[in-house]
C-alpha cells in the first residue's frame, strides 16, 4: 500500500472540498444557466442583450482571471460597502466564479436544448388551454433535460478539473493539499499523481453516472438509424 507519509487524512479533507466545491458550483450554475437560457429567448431585447452581454464575457476571459477579479474585487467592494476591511473567502470566492462560469456555458447549452424541443408539441399544449407556465413545466422542460444532459455533463466534468485552480487563493481543495505533501516531502512525483488519480476516479465515477441518467432520459425514445 502507498504510503502517504502521514498526509493521508489531509489529501482526503482536500478530495471532500473539491466535491464540495463542484457540487455546490453545479447547482447554482446549472440555475444560472437555465435562468440565463430563458431570458436569451425572452421577447425582451433589453434582457437578451444582457445575458448574451454576459455570456460573451464570461467565456471570452480565463477562468483563472474571473476567479483572481472575483476573489479581490469582492474584498476590495465588501471593504468599501462597510468601510472596513472585510476579506472573501477562498471557499465562497471559488464557488461564486465557478457558478458564473458553469452558468455561462451552461446557458448555451440549455438554450439550443429549448430550441431543440419540437414547437409542434407547444403549439398542442397551447391549443390544448395549458397556460405559459405549465408549458414549460410539463412539455418543455421533462424534453429538455434529454437534450441537455450530454452537453451538461461535459461541462461538469471541466467543471471538477477547474476547481484546481481555486488552490491559487488558498483554498485547502486536493490540489493545494498535494502541493503541500509534495512540498514537505520532497515528493511531488507520488502525491500530484496521487491527485491526479483521484481526478481520475471522480471523472470516471460522473461519467458512469451521466451515462445512466441518459439512458434513463432517452427511455421509450425511438432512435432511427
Amino acid at each position: 500500500m502507498m504510503d502517504l507519509q502521514g498526509f493521508g487524512a489531509q489529501i482526503f479533507a482536500g478530495a471532500v472540498t473539491t466535491l464540495q466545491v463542484a457540487s455546490l458550483s453545479l447547482v447554482f450554475g446549472t440555475c444560472l444557466g437555465l435562468l440565463a437560457a430563458v431570458g436569451r429567448l425572452s421577447s425582451l431585447p433589453l434582457l437578451g442583450g444582457i445575458v448574451g452581454a454576459y455570456t460573451t464575457v464570461i467565456r471570452g476571459i480565463p477562468e483563472l482571471l474571473i476567479l483572481l477579479i472575483l476573489y479581490f474585487g469582492g474584498t476590495v467592494a465588501l471593504t468599501a460597502l462597510f468601510d472596513r476591511y472585510v476579506e472573501v473567502s477562498a471557499f465562497a470566492a471559488g464557488v461564486f466564479a465557478l457558478t458564473v462560469v458553469f452558468g455561462a456555458y451552461a446557458s448555451e447549452v440549455f438554450r439550443g436544448a429549448i430550441l431543440a424541443v419540437p414547437s409542434g408539441q407547444i403549439e398542442a399544449a397551447h391549443a390544448l388551454g395549458l397556460s405559459r407556465l405549465q408549458v414549460w413545466r410539463l412539455v418543455v422542460l421533462p424534453q429538455m433535460w434529454r437534450f441537455a444532459l450530454p452537453g451538461l455533463g461535459n461541462l461538469w466534468l471541466v467543471l471538477l478539473k477547474d476547481t484546481a485552480l481555486i488552490s491559487v487563493v488558498g483554498l485547502d481543495d486536493l490540489m493545494r493539499k498535494a502541493g503541500l505533501a509534495a512540498g514537505s516531502t520532497h515528493e511531488p512525483l507520488m502525491f500530484y499523481g496521487v491527485a491526479a488519480a483521484i481526478y481520475l476516479l471522480f471523472t470516471s465515477v460522473s461519467l458512469l453516472a451521466l451515462n445512466i441518467l441518459e439512458r434513463r432520459a432517452s427511455r421509450g425514445i425511438r432512435f432511427v438509424h
